[in-house]
C-alpha cells in the first residue's frame, strides 16, 4: 500500500498538476488568471486531488483529509520560500509512510 500511495503523489504533483495550477497555487502569483481565480482555490484544490487519491487507496475518508490538510500547508509552505522543492517532496514522502504507518496499526479514521 505505501508503494501505491508514492504512486498516487507522484501522479497527483506531476500529471494532474497542470502548469497554471502549479503557478496559481502561490498567493504571489501576478499572473491575469490569478486575478479571475484566487491562490487558495488553485492550492485547495492541488491538496484535495492528493486527499483523493489516499482516501481512495487508502479507504479511509480521514486518512483523505489528514492528506488534504497537511498536502495545503506544506505546499503554501513551498510557495511562501520557507521549503523548497526537495524538503517538500521528503515531508510529502514522510506523511504517506505515516499514513501507512497508522493503518498497519488499526488506525483508519473512518467516518461510518
Amino acid at each position: 500500500m505505501l508503494f501505491f500511495l508514492i504512486v498516487g503523489h507522484a501522479l497527483a504533483d506531476y500529471p494532474l498538476q497542470n502548469g497554471p495550477m502549479a503557478i496559481e497555487k502561490c498567493r504571489r502569483s501576478s499572473s491575469d488568471l490569478q486575478k479571475v481565480v484566487p491562490w487558495y482555490y488553485w492550492l485547495t484544490a492541488h491538496a484535495l486531488i492528493h486527499g483523493g487519491f489516499v482516501g481512495w487507496i487508502t479507504q479511509s475518508a480521514g486518512l483523505g483529509i489528514l492528506e488534504t490538510v497537511c498536502h495545503w500547508i506544506l505546499d503554501y509552505l513551498k510557495c511562501e520560500g520557507w521549503t523548497n522543492i526537495h524538503i517538500d517532496q521528503l515531508l510529502h514522502i514522510v506523511c504517506k509512510v505515516v499514513w501507512y504507518l497508522l493503518l498497519i496499526n488499526g488506525i483508519t479514521l473512518r467516518f461510518e
